[in-house]
């Protein structure tokens, strides 16, 4: 057998390659690896981050000529490697046939690496998952079954949140207006207001506002524009009296909607209009034939209201031996660490969070 790893850069892949990538992923779900599925692990996601990214890479590896892997990337000119949009990707990993199985050195050095950092790698990826250096939970709803039965789910799991959040929901209806649900909004005006009302937030939380970078910014506006078969950019819009008050905007693939940019107009904050949006969003789902939301990593408590299961995925480095490598882990682990046991350490967190908040005030008042 003749094996062959080949890189290039995401526009110069080929519609064959394209096509053979998608079909990977779709038979993923049937041979057991749903996670494969997940939009940020799509060709359209790659090319989206190759038209705003220097540097983007995507290694496709044949057997006999046949493409059976690709393994998407970005790299530095120093060979340092990272998940494809590390920083915004929630899924990360190589997409391959069944049983295909890889030796890590061998695929960086063919890619001109010393080292891949990853932060989402998803589940089954055996020869990256030994040097992980932490594996995460990230929340799932499960819709497959339909949505009154996941109703019934969150009915009998959270009684009184659910309870709750319906009862929000008639006296968002009853105070403001008819409340109505748009599960697939195309108006780019309502993407605007999406993102201004994160970006706020983010500063009200003393977080780095993400849509203040140009590429992040440029590449959400690509992927709501981008729509194939088999994936496209979803944005899901709440409207109360016709103005909206909660928005989200993620990826689709056949079987995943992975939740990524949530947010909601704070003058409506007392009608929790994010949980009922959420809970739209996995009728709209349920309804399409989706498998499940992916609300991805991290240990948020509307999560924990919302969620059937837990996923898991890690972080982590693949190295050869390498310098540069070397200097790059030992620069990057103290960091991650002080990350980690900060969020994984409830006391720890509640103090960050009050002094980000804190740092959000005054920045405001500034």
């Amino acid at each position: 057998m003749t094996v062959d790893i080949s890189v290039y850069r995401p526009g110069e892949l080929t519609a064959a390659d394209r096509a053979a990538w998608s079909a990977l992923q779709a038979r993923a779900v049937e041979d057991g690896s749903p996670q494969l599925a997940n939009p940020f692990l799509a060709p359209e996601f790659a090319l989206a981050v190759g038209r705003c990214r220097r540097g983007a890479r995507i290694a496709v590896v044949r057997e006999d000529g046949e493409a059976v892997a690709f393994f998407p990337f970005q790299r530095t000119s120093m060979g340092v490697g990272q998940a494809i949009g590390l920083g915004v990707s929630d899924a990360q990993g190589l997409v391959h046939r069944p049983g295909f199985q890889w030796d890590t050195r061998e695929l960086l050095a063919a890619c001109g690496l010393s080292l891949w950092e990853f932060d989402h790698l998803i589940e089954g990826q055996k020869p990256f998952e030994v040097t992980a250096s932490g594996s995460y939970a990230s929340p799932v709803i499960d819709v497959d079954q339909g949505f009154e039965r996941y109703l019934a789910a969150l009915r009998k799991q959270s009684p009184k949140f659910t309870r709750t959040t319906l009862a929000k929901e008639r006296r968002l209806g009853r105070d403001v207006g008819e409340v109505r649900y748009v599960h697939d909004e195309r108006d780019p005006a309502m993407l605007r207001v999406l993102t201004g009302w994160k970006s706020a937030q983010y500063r009200r939380t003393g977080r780095a506002d993400r849509f203040a970078r140009p590429w992040i910014a440029h590449l959400v506006e690509q992927l709501f524009h981008t729509r194939t078969p088999s994936f496209s950019g979803l944005l899901s819009v709440l409207y109360a009296a016709g103005r909206p008050v909660a928005a989200h905007f993620g990826l689709r693939s056949q079987t995943v909607l992975a939740c990524w940019f949530p947010a909601y107009d704070p003058d409506f904050a007392k009608y929790s209009p994010g949980l009922v949006l959420h809970l739209r969003m996995a009728e709209g789902a349920a309804a399409e034939g989706l498998a499940y939301l992916d609300l991805g990593r991290g240990g948020k408590a509307y999560k924990d209201s919302l969620k059937t299961r837990e996923l898991s995925v890690s972080e982590g480095w693949v190295t050869r031996r390498h310098p540069v490598a070397l200097g790059y882990r030992a620069r990057r682990a103290p960091v991650r660490a002080l990350r980690n046991t900060v969020q994984s350490r409830p006391e720890l967190f509640e103090h960050a969070d009050r002094l980000l908040k804190r740092v959000g005030r005054i920045r405001e008042r500034g």
